[in-house]
């Protein structure tokens, strides 16, 4: 048995001093690194010094009526500019800045495109100011000025002060938070909306209702309660609290 064992032993350590012995490719290994440097120059080249993934044109969606050209001028992106190297957030930010832009996205559209998304402001309110009314959105937003009423715009009475202190007052802001949140047919039956002291909101509905609102919250429930309580025939709802609403004749506010 131990002459087998010594038989072997050689064969053994052949086999052992041969797998030691086995050493990487240096060819096959710098074929490799030269390869992936090549690529990664190549990709780098492609998208920084080809003239084929530059900014060719720059699109715009969503704006309605703001004008295209309004929205590229305030883009500020320069043709022929890498598209690698455009920063989409300063674009976004810069489009941000138009008065009548509520928010906008900016994204790369491979191989040569900058495609801006605007979201406008929506005109919803009509507040007095001189002889005639500003136009804001339901945040409190100025977009201009209407010497008289406007159909499609609700009529706010609230503490706003000035044009300046509308965007970000509390009236304006608990106003616009309710009317979001209004169903079509309630929205389309509305002709003011008072703001004594916010977030207490109250609702005037074509012809002559009043209903007390309060804060947007419970929407849904609310507006379900105002769709049933309509059917009595009462001036006045109060659905602030929706799980006891009030009903009456006399006018509320």
């Amino acid at each position: 048995m131990s002459a087998t064992a010594r038989t072997a032993s050689p064969v053994a350590k052949t086999a052992t001093t041969g797998v030691r012995r086995r050493r990487p490719d240096p060819w096959k290994t710098s074929f490799f690194v030269v390869a992936a440097v090549a690529l990664v120059g190549g990709t780098g080249w492609a998208l920084l010094g080809s003239s084929f993934f530059v900014v060719r044109s720059v699109q715009v969606t969503g704006a309605g009526s703001i004008p295209r050209q309004r929205v590229i001028a305030a883009a500020r992106v320069s043709m022929h500019t890498p598209l690698i190297r455009v920063d989409t957030a300063e674009v976004a930010r810069r489009v941000d800045k138009i008065r009548q832009v509520q928010s906008a996205s900016v994204r790369r559209s491979w191989p040569s495109s900058i495609v801006i998304a605007v979201v406008p402001r929506t005109p919803t309110f009509l507040v007095r100011a001189g002889h005639g009314y500003d136009v804001i959105d339901s945040y409190g937003v100025v977009l201009g000025h209407s010497p008289g009423r406007r159909a499609g715009l609700v009529l706010l009475k609230a503490t706003t002060g000035p044009a300046t202190a509308l965007r970000g007052n509390a009236a304006v802001r608990a106003a616009g938070a309710v009317v979001r949140r209004l169903p079509g047919w309630l929205r389309h039956r509305l002709a003011e909306v008072r703001v004594r002291q916010a977030p207490r909101v109250i609702l005037m509905l074509r012809p002559g209702i009043t209903v007390v609102w309060g804060s947007a919250a419970d929407a849904a429930a609310k507006a379900a309660e105002v769709t049933v309580l309509l059917r009595s025939k009462a001036t006045y709802l109060d659905v602030s609290d929706p799980g006891s609403a009030v009903t009456g004749r006399a006018a509320g506010g």
